[in-house]
């Protein structure tokens, strides 16, 4: 589980979350109004109620961020990556406690804890999220032992400050307070079904101690009408008909409660239905079912006998093969997944004084308030928090046209003052950005190429004092560059064909026909690609 834990830290969102933990905790206040981005107030609502989801966005993670930013400024990455094994292999610990405590022995909970692992290693992203995951696995664990229901409140207080998954100790409270007062109907009462119910709603009422309040049931509706939102992959369902552990998990789950349907408890039938239909309707969700499953396949799998001491070694040899061996050429690397971020450039901008607004693309941005900010503020980044200024970055970085009264990228950079444009070549589908391609023609004049590594480029108006422009057609050799590593990492290879597609329209048969060579002999052509946001 370690091994599964310890990828090296590559999600885009990280930045903008420890940087806002830096901020909170250098100014004693929350980022509000939000000081990293040029766009946020630019325009106007794009839909009813977006400034609400916006103020949200900049204050319900607050005290997981924090934490976040105390364990990089104690141990570096490595200690943010430690704090993230901790966090994922406590919640896989307190999913076995709860099976060990319906069940006793061994086995079973050693079951419920590697099927929940099987589901947590896909979600290692260091995100405040990771809270939620281990205070529903905590809260399931004390509704399931019943000696230190007292917890609830204050853990339901600090979860409402870390993510606004806190409403999901709500759902669990109500369906176990649900399942005995049908209890009570039946005529077998708990002892502590009075305890139960205090605590419920003094935790309900505890977890409304949070800048945001209870406002998440109304964020989260307006997310629904939020086209950013729609369009990022983790809001999207997951493909529930392909083999991963998730799948396995779920449907494997589904055939143990329909098995054991007479002996199933009444909280379970809920939390399985409830937490499937989350996790079906986003890939975000997923860790619900890998949680409840691990619960439901170690409750209720069917057993004949109990195991030789064999087995228990068996079970260390799946254990290590499925979290271990696997993900050996990826595990314990305690360091960031750097080759994909613009440091190169963000070093660039520093080192000249570069504070000119600039445009960058929405997956760059949360590096580069890390990196950049407060010398200079970005175009746009993952807290989504301007639709206006969203469609309108993506209509440049894609260099599109004016049409249906929308206005080309020109027309953007100029609106926007933008001075200075910071992108990569491709984006994560495989698909050339066409903005910093279409800047390498030389006959255009107005924007000077001022620095290119394999990790991007950086156009600007006037370059810095002391800065000679490059030739614009080492634009082109970046993006050869850049592809070069997105294959070197084990990246889809479709960068290849999109540079041998902008090669062949260019009239560049040679590199042309080189890249395309390169696309057809790649193992991996047949995969499908990581879509873009």
């Amino acid at each position: 589980m370690l091994a599964a834990f310890s990828v090296e830290i590559g999600d885009p969102d990280f930045w903008w979350h420890l940087k806002t933990g830096e901020y909170i905790w250098q100014n004693r206040a929350l980022p509000a109004p939000d000081p990293f981005a040029f766009t946020t107030y630019r325009s106007a609502p794009l839909y009813d109620g977006e400034e609400i989801v916006r103020d949200f966005n900049l204050k319900h993670e607050w005290l997981a961020q924090v934490v976040l930013y105390l364990a990089h400024r104690a141990g570096g990455f490595p200690g943010v990556i430690v704090l993230r094994q901790l966090l994922l292999a406590a919640l896989c610990l307190l999913v076995g406690l709860a099976v060990r405590r319906r069940c006793g022995g061994f086995y079973r909970p050693l079951m419920a804890a590697l099927a929940t692992a099987s589901v947590a290693a896909f979600v290692t992203a260091d995100r405040p999220y990771l809270f939620t995951y281990l205070f529903l696995a905590a809260s399931i664990a004390i509704l399931e032992y019943r000696r230190w229901l007292w917890l609830l409140p204050p853990i339901l207080a600090i979860w409402a400050n870390c993510h606004s998954g806190f409403f999901l100790g709500w759902v669990v409270m109500g369906v176990y307070c649900a399942e005995t007062l049908l209890e009570r109907r039946r005529g077998r009462p708990a002892a502590d079904e009075r305890r139960l119910l205090i605590v419920t709603a003094v935790a309900v009422l505890a977890s409304a101690l949070n800048p945001t309040g209870w406002r998440v049931f109304q964020a989260l509706l307006l997310y629904r009408q939020s086209p950013m939102q729609s369009s990022i992959m983790e809001w999207k369902p997951p493909k529930f008909w392909e083999l991963s552990s998730f799948t396995v998990v779920l449907y494997c789950s589904a055939a143990v409660l329909l098995w054991a349907r007479k002996r199933v408890r009444l909280k379970d039938w809920l939390l399985f239905a409830l937490f499937a239909a989350a996790a079906l309707s986003a890939a975000r969700n997923i860790i619900l079912v890998g949680i409840l499953g691990g619960i439901v396949l170690g409750s209720y799998a069917p057993s004949r006998r109990a195991l030789p001491l064999s087995a228990a070694f068996l079970a260390l040899l799946v254990a290590a093969d499925g979290f271990g061996w696997r993900q050996w050429g990826s595990a314990f690397r305690y360091r960031v997944n750097d080759w994909a971020y613009p440091s190169g450039a963000a070093e660039f901008l520093l080192r000249h004084k570069v504070a000119a607004p600039m445009f960058n693309i929405y997956d760059q941005g949360g590096y580069l308030i890390w990196r950049l900010w407060p010398h200079q503020r970005v175009f746009m980044d993952g807290r989504a928090l301007n639709e206006t200024a969203f469609q309108d970055g993506q209509r440049i970085a894609y260099n599109a046209d004016p049409k249906d009264g929308k206005p080309g990228a020109e027309e953007l950079l100029d609106r926007y003052g933008i001075q200075v444009i910071l992108m990569p070549l491709f984006d994560r589908s495989g698909e050339v950005y066409l903005l910093p391609a279409a800047l390498a023609d030389p006959v255009q004049k107005e924007w000077k190429l001022v620095y290119r590594d394999a990790a991007g480029v950086v156009f600007m108006r006037q370059p810095p004092a002391g800065v000679q422009p490059l030739p614009s057609l080492e634009a082109l050799v970046a993006m050869e560059e850049q592809c070069a590593a997105i294959l070197n990492h084990g990246g889809y290879p479709g960068c290849a064909r999109s540079a041998a597609d902008i090669f062949a329209r260019i009239g560049d048969a040679r590199r042309a026909a080189h890249w395309q060579h390169i696309f057809q002999q790649h193992p991996g052509r047949s995969k499908k690609p990581i879509e873009a946001r």
